[in-house]
């Protein structure tokens, strides 16, 4: 028989090392395996191949505020927004406080001047009504309506397809004692929007009326302009 040379020696040596650690490997898994439950095995996995992935950072979804404002109103302030209505559709909204006061789906709303009435002190709504200025004579109805509302009342007027048809002098006159710089400027369908006070004054930085006339040529819908609104914050500590 030959003699085995050195290197010959080596390896044969370094596969039988080589043959050893394979099987202690394969032994080893085995033992691990039996030992450490599956799933903890598939997270460690799904961890590993999440590794370089850019983290989904997702923003929270913005707060809902009173009346559908963008931003809250201070600590100790009335939310409002009042919308016109658009066409013959879409009907006129009135809200307070996060209170639809006139709405389609209250059933209080209709042709003309759409009026609620708020006590200021609570917050709280007195009366609501709308007054058709197409068909019938509501025109002193409504002035006795806005006359008849106690001091210390917050007013506000929307109009649905048009509020100036039958719209009276003395009507007018009403609404302009409280403040009104368009009401005289009202056209057959105008969109107007109108907050004021009664017996007090409301700051000169919130927005309190808007009006958007018909125009062929501008309509958003045939024959009507496009709605239009107005929304703000009022203190609760004028009076």
């Amino acid at each position: 028989m030959r003699p085995v040379a050195g290197s010959e020696l080596r390896d044969l040596v370094k596969l039988s090392g080589l043959m050893l650690a394979s099987g202690c490997a394969w032994y080893l898994g085995y033992v691990f395996a039996d030992i450490i439950p599956e799933d903890t095995v598939s997270i460690a996995i799904q961890n590993l191949q999440n590794i370089g992935e850019r983290p989904v950072i997702k923003a929270p979804l913005p707060k809902r505020q009173k009346c559908d404002h963008w931003s809250p109103c201070a600590p100790r302030s009335y939310a409002y927004r009042l919308l016109s209505g658009g066409g013959k559709e879409k009907m006129a909204k009135i809200c307070f406080e996060d209170e639809l006061l006139i709405s389609e789906q209250r059933g209080n709303v209709g042709r003309g001047i759409n009026i609620a009435i708020v006590n200021y002190k609570t917050g709280k709504v007195v009366s609501t009504k709308f007054f058709d200025m197409w068909e019938g004579d509501f025109s002193g109805e409504m002035t006795a309506f806005i006359k008849d509302a106690p001091q210390g009342s917050l007013l506000l007027m929307v109009t649905h397809d048009d509020g100036s048809a039958r719209l009276k002098d003395d009507g007018k006159k009403a609404i302009e004692e409280l403040g009104s710089k368009e009401i005289r400027n009202m056209k057959f369908r105008s969109s107007w929007v109108f907050i004021a006070a009664k017996g007090f004054k409301l700051p000169d930085n919130i927005e309190k009326e808007k009006i958007n006339h018909s125009d062929n040529r501008k309509n958003r819908y045939s024959g009507w302009p496009a709605e239009i609104q107005i929304e703000g914050c009022i203190p609760d500590n004028l009076i």
